[in-house]
């Protein structure tokens, strides 16, 4: 089965990702990928250079993600521009990934934030959401990232609303507890659901 997993920024995909690999679920996460195509010297890295210029570089001329994640979510015509050079290379990537591992694996799993943006759902059997309200995205993010609230704001209304996501999806995992209650929620999801 390949299952498709999604959510808000800071919903808990990755907390979430980490406890279906323990039940030996294989992963292929999206941002990994990107990072990949982005590191130093790959044409991509070279595109967004050409951009945005040398200031979005460290001063050994590694990505600096940071800066260029505040450029993104400041101007949509940036995340634009952005996806238009990387989207088409994750989604080829993932499609490559799935089809070297499908007969491995009984269950493959999509870590994508823009799962649906992007359309990887149509290759997905089933769509997981994490959903965590607002306030905890808020909480998660200023604590993880270290954002303002201009800034949260921002990243979180970037994406595709979670309740748009929610209404495409085939389940909605709660995740505004702990790391002990969805590890919990994961494990008992998996059972009735997956297995």
């Amino acid at each position: 089965m390949i299952i498709g997993l999604t959510g808000g920024i800071a919903s808990g995909k990755s907390e979430s990702v980490k406890y279906f690999k323990e039940l030996g679920v294989y992963s292929i996460d999206a941002d990994a990928i990107s990072h990949e195509l982005t590191v130093f010297g790959t044409s991509y890295f070279n595109k967004i250079v050409q951009v945005f210029g040398q200031n979005i570089l460290f001063s050994n001329m590694l990505l600096n993600r940071k800066k260029l994640a505040n450029i993104i979510f400041s101007d949509k015509n940036a995340k634009l521009i952005v996806e238009e050079i990387l989207h088409g290379k994750i989604i080829m990537r993932i499609n490559e990934i799935v089809s070297q591992k499908k007969s491995k694996y009984a269950n493959i799993m999509i870590n994508a934030p823009l799962l649906f943006e992007i359309g990887l759902d149509k290759i997905c059997d089933k769509v997981i959401v994490i959903w965590a309200s607002y306030e905890t995205q808020r909480k998660r993010l200023a604590m993880r990232d270290g954002l303002n609230d201009e800034d949260v704001q921002k990243r979180i209304y970037s994406q595709m609303p979670v309740k748009e996501k929610i209404k495409l999806a085939d389940f909605v995992i709660n995740n505004n507890g702990s790391k002990k209650a969805l590890k919990k929620c994961i494990y008992n999801f998996y059972k009735l659901c997956i297995t």
